[in-house]
């Protein structure tokens, strides 16, 4: 077996544990508004707090070129640690509204040293097939995010309820780390900085195929984050239009976001026959279809309709996701990787900062069975950002 097909189950593994810490917050969110005395509105602004964090910090990375100067794997491995760190932070007893916001912020701050500097080592170790690579690490990511809905599940009938959540995905993050540490050495591709270079992300701006790459996963952005944050309040507000319905929140959000990791998996290895962009603009394609449509869905007295609906949707809103990173890599230099890398996911999810406070808003106003349709901007504009300009390079392959 190849040294590249060794590292990569441990990269996914990796990847998994310790992106569980994402979504650690939501997954207990009636807990953490019970415990502490939160406003309802507590979700879009925890959820904003972390991906306000995970901005800053991919900012920060971005301008010091932090991933493309220093090993990637210790980067991924102290950012893992201090994860779990702040994670654990809101399990104690006095918290505030302002502390809890301070510790999701601090641990969205620490995941811009573990999502794209994942996708960085990946890079690393892979020149062909790095769609299909970068499929399987996004698809890890997803699985992390949903996991703890699964260990609220699962955690129901256990003494230490939601706190037991917390300690398991800070138990993750931890070994998430460590394996990053252990088994990991910098990447055969790895072409690193010897220096901070300030102006590189003006200079990779300067490349149109990176810019149509990157224009395209905002437009996914817009969509992705707000969609998974508010799947639990839309299956919780179908329950109360119909009483009849019989399922569980947690368990039915887990397969909603989790599924969609078998999506990036399959996605990377259509892209190798259909092509990266192509494949990338069918999934967002139907991701803005069921945008639009939700609301007829959601009305429907029809619970396997309803479910079998989100999950479809849930396939295809991140399906794309591990195939714009694939373009946006591959029209960068191998000594910049890192910092495109990051520099696009700060962009993305500070977009999504902006979708999920307009929900939040949005909720208070209209229906919540409406709210989605307002995501279709998304797909939008990332469909024209990809396909504006017939590209004949090498990121179309």
């Amino acid at each position: 077996m190849k040294p590249a097909a060794r590292i990569l189950p441990v990269i996914v593994l990796a990847q998994f544990c310790c992106t569980s810490l994402w979504f650690a917050g939501n997954a207990v969110m009636p807990d953490l508004v019970s415990e502490f005395g939160l406003d309802a509105d507590a979700l879009g602004h925890l959820t904003s707090a972390v991906q306000f964090g995970f901005i800053l910090g991919t900012l920060s990375f971005a301008f010091l070129t932090i991933s493309d100067r220093f090993s990637p794997s210790k980067v991924f491995f102290f950012c893992a640690m201090l994860g779990a760190v702040f994670n654990a932070g809101i399990l104690l007893d006095n918290n505030s509204f302002f502390s809890l916001m301070s510790f999701r912020f601090l641990t969205g701050f620490s995941l811009a040293g573990i999502y794209p500097v994942g996708m960085k080592i990946a890079s690393d170790y892979f020149d062909k097939g790095l769609g299909r690579s970068l499929g399987y690490l996004v698809g890890a990511l997803v699985l992390g995010t949903a996991f703890p809905h699964l260990l609220k599940e699962i955690s129901g009938n256990i003494d230490l309820e939601w706190r037991w959540v917390i300690y398991f995905t800070c138990a993750l993050a931890f070994s998430g780390g460590f394996l990053i540490l252990w088994l990991v050495p910098n990447g055969p591709y790895r072409s690193g900085l010897q220096k901070p270079d300030l102006s590189l992300i003006f200079k990779i701006f300067k490349n149109a195929d990176f810019r149509s790459a990157a224009f395209g996963y905002f437009g996914h952005m817009w969509e992705l984050y707000a969609f998974w944050a508010f799947v639990p309040v839309i299956l919780g507000f179908y329950k109360q239009i119909h009483p009849a319905a019989d399922f569980s929140i947690p368990f039915i959000s887990f397969l909603v976001i989790g599924l969609g990791g078998l999506a990036c998996v399959l996605g990377g290895y259509i892209s190798e026959k259909n092509g990266v962009r192509r494949t990338a603009g069918g999934a967002l394609f139907l991701s803005g279809i069921c945008c639009l449509i939700s609301p007829l869905i959601f009305y429907a007295n029809s619970e396997i309709l309803l479910i079998g609906f989100l999950i479809f949707w849930g396939l295809v809103v991140i399906a794309d996701s591990p195939l714009f990173s694939t373009l946006v890599a591959k029209t960068a230099s191998a000594n910049s990787r890192g910092t495109a890398l990051t520099i696009v996911n700060c962009i993305g999810f500070s977009i999504t900062i902006f979708s999920i406070q307009l929900l939040n808003m949005l909720i208070k106003h209209i229906t919540p069975n409406l709210i989605f349709t307002v995501l279709a901007i998304g797909p939008a504009f990332g469909l024209i950002a990809l396909f504006r300009r017939r590209n004949t390079s090498t990121a179309n392959s």
